[in-house]
């Protein structure tokens, strides 16, 4: 739900006298509360259990603390946890702020005035350019006033659309949703074209407190020719140059840099949705001046797990089962295949692992046996999904065949004789049946291709 008009023009106020954060512009988009007070603001999303800021409050460097410390308070008022994501340093080391924080990855940052030199000294650079150009893609500015025709604004969301459409997750809410038309005015905007079409389109919004400039919307299309981003980023980076600014981010590459150990966890077996190290990749391409930390900041008396819970809520709109099943049901042929044999075989070893040895095993060690082979299946699921390749999936269905083998046989041996109760019954059947379903999807994907057939649209598509 958009916020009052008169509201936002008073939250628009204060970017313009002090949004330092990347995330500032952002905050001025459809699904935004705001606890105003004085001079300064804090951009927030309620997800039912917590509000989640968008990046550090909105407020001259020496209001940051007591601004925090009031959105804060407000929260335990109103009954909710509070964390601030995508927070910098200037909020953690403002006098007078007690907040833990997680570093939740990094951003790259340039001087768009050293540009040219990053350009002189990177022939793959140049080469990509070139590539673009000679694909005939042509970038230029795009007026606001041209956005006020029908014909232009349906080409940009088409293209967005497009754009949504190769991604693995489904779409997301929060500092993630795709509105690259909010105060046209306020922003700049960037299209490629190849033919009088549009192939690609950037929106760059200001960071007035830093003299500075976000790429909020990097967009292209799947048919564009490679080359065709680094044409568009090359067009911004000149432009913030002439305008006389030292600053520009890509904004923030998730779980990048020197995260903890479980984050580095989740981004390996994150992959499979959501290509973290190859965006990291990808921006460290474009050859940054620095890479600046990036954290989630909440109170001393939250845990950082919750926390980090709370503010993923606020980018799955409707809750983690709804983002989850709509994820799912993105993914073609078999991919999705794949993905839902990995969901299903997660929560099955859970309850293996929480199940007593009697008189389901008969012995610790084959309890563990079969949790440590699920979890090893798991894995090798997940990264066939990501890395299709055809003797992986030979290799797992050599496995889920003898799996399914075994587990017929430890049910007629052991399980079957100790069996009274309906309940039991029915648990060795669905043991029995699992591995079963699990033979059959995968040599479908073997006899498919191991999945080739899916490549080209279920990876996670980079910007070039």
């Amino acid at each position: 739900m958009a916020a009052p008009d008169d509201v936002r023009g008073q939250v628009l106020a204060l970017v313009r006298r002090h949004g330092w954060n990347t995330t500032v512009f952002q905050t001025l988009e459809a699904g935004y509360s705001y606890l105003i007070h004085g001079d300064t603001c804090v951009a927030y999303v309620d997800t039912g259990g917590a509000w989640v800021a968008a990046g550090a409050p909105i407020a001259p460097s020496h209001e940051l603390a007591d601004a925090a410390a009031r959105f804060l308070d407000a929260a335990q008022t109103a009954g909710k946890r509070a964390c601030f994501f995508a927070a910098e340093e200037r909020l953690l080391s403002a006098a007078g702020v007690t907040l833990r924080a997680l570093r939740i990855g990094e951003q790259p940052v340039w001087d768009p005035r050293a540009w040219p030199d990053v350009l002189a000294r990177h022939r793959s650079l140049r080469e990509q350019l070139r590539r673009a150009r000679a694909k005939g893609v042509e970038v230029r500015a795009l007026q606001a006033r041209e956005l006020e025709h029908d014909d232009v604004r349906d080409a940009v969301l088409r293209l967005a659309d497009r754009w949504l459409e190769t991604r693995r997750l489904a779409p997301m809410g929060f500092l993630v949703q795709v509105d690259p038309l909010t105060f046209p005015d306020l922003r700049r905007c960037f299209v490629a074209e190849l033919g009088g079409e549009l192939v690609g389109f950037a929106g760059v919004v200001p960071v007035p407190a830093r003299d500075g400039w976000f790429v909020e919307d990097l967009l292209r299309d799947p048919k564009a020719p490679n080359g065709t981003v680094e044409l568009l980023v090359d067009a911004v980076m000149r432009w913030v140059a002439a305008e006389g600014s030292a600053w520009l981010t890509l904004g923030l590459a998730p779980l990048a840099g020197e995260v903890s150990g479980l984050l580095r966890l989740a981004r390996r077996g994150g992959a499979v949705f959501y290509d973290f190290q190859g965006l990291r990749a990808y921006k460290a391409k474009l050859r940054p001046n620095a890479w600046v930390p990036v954290y989630l900041a909440f109170p001393a008396t939250q845990g950082a797990a919750v926390s980090l819970v709370d503010a993923l809520a606020a980018f799955t709109h409707d809750g983690f089962l709804r983002f989850g099943l709509r994820s799912l049901s993105r993914a073609p042929g078999t991919t999705l295949l794949l993905r839902v044999l990995t969901a299903l075989l997660i929560p099955w070893t859970v309850l293996l692992a929480s199940s007593p040895v009697e008189p389901w095993f008969g012995h610790a060690a084959v309890k563990w046996g079969w949790v440590a082979f699920d979890l090893l299946l798991a894995a090798g699921l997940l990264h066939l999904a990501w890395r299709p390749g055809r003797r992986l999936t030979t290799v797992l269905c050599l496995a889920v065949s003898s799996d399914a083998l075994l587990t017929v046989l430890q049910a007629a041996l052991w399980n079957l004789p100790q069996a009274h109760r309906p309940f039991e019954y029915a648990v060795i059947a669905l043991a029995c049946a699992g591995p079963a379903l699990a033979v059959l999807v995968l040599w479908r994907v073997r006899r498919l291709g191991a999945g080739t057939a899916d490549r080209a649209t279920s990876s996670v598509a980079r910007p070039s």
